[in-house]
């Protein structure tokens, strides 16, 4: 993490919010391409860096973002972090990598923090499964029982894995207050609903099923920016950019006044 300076968050007493599963830089626009393209999951790619300078246009405009699938500097992304590269491309003062998977030369599958404000903590949880390399990242935001929890994690594809990782989260999230989480949950909001001790231990709300994947023609609302009852979104959208399988998700988060302060008196 590197030191910067305050965000507008500050004054407007707003939290612009954002995550992208961005798929490691391949673009993707149809189901073939998973085939044709995938060979870009090992090796490097001329156009993988015009993209990012891309992608980082588009979260400059966000106070944090949340990054799932992105390359902590291998042999396929030419050696490339690509969230130190999109911390500074997009101006943020303040990042975090979590390396979930590491195959060494080759990939190093990573989770990204990118934020305006210096968290005043950051966790790294590894999340449990039947195959490792799942991961969450918790940046707390202030002090005190008012301070805001946010929370970047990728979950499994399988219900099982999800189930685990899900009641693992549960636990940590229980006893706090103002709660975000988002993330790829890969699965749908009636499936969290389901999961019931999840939706008890501290009730989340998604702002809005929004439908993110496939990006090119979208129909499962698969990756989530989750509130706490504590929170409301002003404004939900998803972006409309092909740079990955999924679409960004983008939330205009207002703060409690009390939030708000914890988060002030650390500054």
């Amino acid at each position: 993490m590197t030191s910067g300076n305050r965000s507008t968050l500050l004054e407007d007493g707003h939290l612009r919010l954002l995550t992208f599963n961005l798929q490691v830089g391949i673009q993707t626009s149809a189901y073939h391409h998973y085939l044709t393209r995938s060979w870009q999951h090992l090796l490097p790619h001329p156009r993988r860096q015009q993209r990012l300078d891309l992608m980082g246009e588009v979260l400059s405009k966000f106070d944090v973002v949340g990054l799932q699938e992105v390359d902590g500097g291998s042999f396929r992304s030419s050696r490339v972090n690509q969230v130190e590269y999109l911390a500074t491309k997009a101006g943020f003062p303040h990042h975090v990598q979590q390396l979930n998977r590491n195959l060494g030369r080759i990939a190093q599958h990573s989770n990204g923090l990118l934020s305006r404000l210096v968290p005043s903590q950051v966790e790294e949880h590894r999340l449990p499964g039947t195959m490792p390399g799942r991961g969450a990242i918790h940046a707390r935001f202030g002090e005190g029982p008012d301070a805001l929890h946010l929370f970047v994690a990728h979950l499994a594809l399988s219900h099982r894995g999800r189930v685990r990782q899900l009641n693992y989260l549960s636990d940590i999230i229980q006893p706090l207050r103002h709660v975000v989480v988002m993330g790829d949950l890969n699965c749908t909001p009636d499936q969290l609903h389901a999961h019931e001790r999840f939706s008890t231990s501290l009730p989340l709300h998604p702002v809005k099923p929004l439908f993110s994947y496939p990006s090119w023609q979208p129909r499962q609302a698969l990756d989530h920016i989750l509130l706490s009852q504590s929170l409301e979104a002003a404004e939900v959208r998803v972006l409309d950019n092909l740079f990955s399988d999924h679409l960004p998700i983008a939330v205009d988060l207002p703060l409690p006044e009390a939030c708000l302060a914890a988060i002030r008196s650390t500054v």
